[in-house]
This record gives C-alpha cells, structure tokens and sequence, in this order.
C-alpha cells in the first residue's frame, strides 16, 4: 500500500513540475499579473534557499509578489523556462555549466573568459541578464575525512598521488567519462589515476567515506553534508576544474517592466560565500529546516543587505 502511494504521490509532482514548461502553466503563473515575479528553482537545497532569498528581499524592498516555481529538474528545465516567458528569475545558475550545455560552446577553465562570454551571449541570444556571482561556486571537490588527510600530511589534490595506485573512490555516475573536467583528463593533467573507481549516486558518497568504505569521494563545494560529516576539501591546486561561480539571472523583459529588481538582486551579489552556502544547505539537509525557514533567517540576520542598491 505504501509503495502505490509513494508511486502516486512521486507521478502527481512530475505532472505539477512539468505543467508550467509544457504550454499549460499552473495557476497563478502564466496570468501572474503585472505586480508578480516568477522565481525558477531546480531541485537542488541551494536552489531552494536561494529562491526564497530572493523571494524575500523583493518582498522587503519593493511592492512585488514574488512566487516560486520550484523542483524544476535541471539546469535546461530552468534555462527554458525563462525563454519561454514562464518565469521571471532562476534563482541560481552556474556559468561553468551555461557555458557548454546553454551555450554550446568550447570547454574553457578561465575564470574571466567563462565569466565574460557568458555574460555576453545570454544578453545577445536570449535578452537575459546574468548578475555577478552571489560569492561562491558549486564545483566538483576531493574530500578525506580529517584523520586520514592528518596521517597522509594532504592538503592539495596533487598531495593524493603518491596514495592513489591504493586508494578506493567514489565519484558520481557522470564524472568518469565527463568530456573536459571528467576522469580521463584528470588522469592527464594531474598525472596519476586511482587504484579502484566506483561510480555512485551523489548521496551515497557521503555516506561511504563516513563508513570508511571510501579513502576519498569527489562531491560537491557547498554541499551540506561537507560540513555534516566534517570533511576537508583538497585545493584543486593545478585548477583543473573550471569556475561554476553561481548567479542570478533575470530576463531583461522583467528588468525593463520592473528596474527595481536589478537593484534588489545586486544587493546579494558577493553576499553568500562558500562557506555560508555549505551552512545554510546543512540546516536544511542535515537539521531539516525548511529551506524557506533558513533563507528568510539568513536575511533576517543580515538586515536584508542593507545599504547597496545600484
């Protein structure tokens, strides 16, 4: 009985996911109004969060009703709802990512020349304004628990190669062949390769380098559990994986019809640093808050970022 409901309850929230992107919005959405601002949000906690930060400061600073359009399931999901003039806002994007997947074009590890030609295409292609990075980026990470980076004196990624041809890890099932920041040119550029590779789903690495079932897992900068399980993350000290520095985007149609949003958004620009991505995502995955709860304290503690308004 209780795996029907499950299936139930699981199909019942893809059907309300998909109604706004497929030409049927639900309601409250398409006929939002003129005084409504639609915030897109994946699935992801630091997706969540973010969109309630930004909920709440367009409802502290302006007269707007912003609404969230939450649990999208990707990046594309998000990207095409903006397009297609069914939200207003997506509440985080990573630009390493928009870069190939949105863009289409050439892999690229430097920082300026990812931040600038994303910036410059989505305004020319698709009239949407990328924000500067709220202060932190989501990228790929190696991770030890503390006492075995202590005992094998590690702190960068360099320092694991003398140990890899031993070592067991955990990675996620798209990184092994990932095209430009996957395995085999992380083999090359750091010039060794681990012993035994498993791939798995993201949420078990965690779990398994806890166990001691892992030496090492590639996870991700701000996720909760980083902080949850105390782990310490390796400097990526060749740089090999490219900048996913997080940002708001607005389409310009909703800028021009409300300016102050631009202000209102500029105001969290440089305000989430990775540190307190990874916290507030951990009282929310490992405190089970509620993601609305913890972003309307982050602004409560804050005072709403008071004083920048350009």
């Amino acid at each position: 009985m209780r795996k029907h409901l499950r299936q139930w309850l699981a199909a019942l929230l893809v059907v309300v996911v998909l109604l706004p992107l497929g030409g049927c919005a639900l309601p409250g959405l398409s006929g939002s109004g003129n005084n409504t601002v639609r915030i897109a949000s994946q699935n992801t906690t630091e997706q969540q969060i973010m969109a309630y930060v930004i909920a709440g400061m367009i409802d502290h600073y302006t007269n707007l009703k912003p609404t969230i359009i939450n649990n999208l399931g990707s990046g594309n999901v998000s990207f095409n709802a903006l397009k297609n003039k069914q939200a207003d806002i997506s509440s985080i994007r990573f630009n390493g990512t928009d870069l190939t997947t949105i863009l289409n074009e050439k892999f690229e590890r430097d920082p300026a020349k990812v931040k600038a030609t994303v910036t410059r295409e989505f305004q020319q292609r698709y009239q949407m304004t990328y924000f500067k990075s709220y202060g932190f980026a989501d990228t790929y990470a190696w991770m030890v628990k503390p006492a075995f980076a202590k005992k094998h004196h590690l702190k960068t990624v360099s320092d694991l190669k003398k140990l890899a041809p031993t070592m067991k890890v955990g990675i996620d099932q798209i990184w092994q062949n990932r095209q430009g920041d996957g395995y085999p040119a992380f083999q090359k550029m750091y010039g060794y390769s681990f012993g035994t590779v498993l791939p798995m789903q993201t949420g078990l690495l965690y779990d398994a380098l806890s166990a001691d079932k892992m030496d090492a897992i590639l996870g991700y900068s701000t996720d909760g559990r980083v902080a949850s399980y105390h782990l310490k993350m390796l400097k990526d000290d060749k740089n090999f994986f490219p900048p996913y520095d997080g940002s708001a985007v607005a389409t310009d149609a909703i800028l021009k019809q409300h300016p102050e949003l631009r202000g209102v958004l500029n105001r969290l620009v440089g305000k989430v640093s990775l540190k307190t991505m990874q916290q507030l995502n951990y009282q929310v995955d490992d405190q089970l808050e509620e993601p609305q709860t913890v972003a309307n304290n982050f602004l409560k503690e804050h005072h709403y970022f008071e004083g920048r308004n350009d």
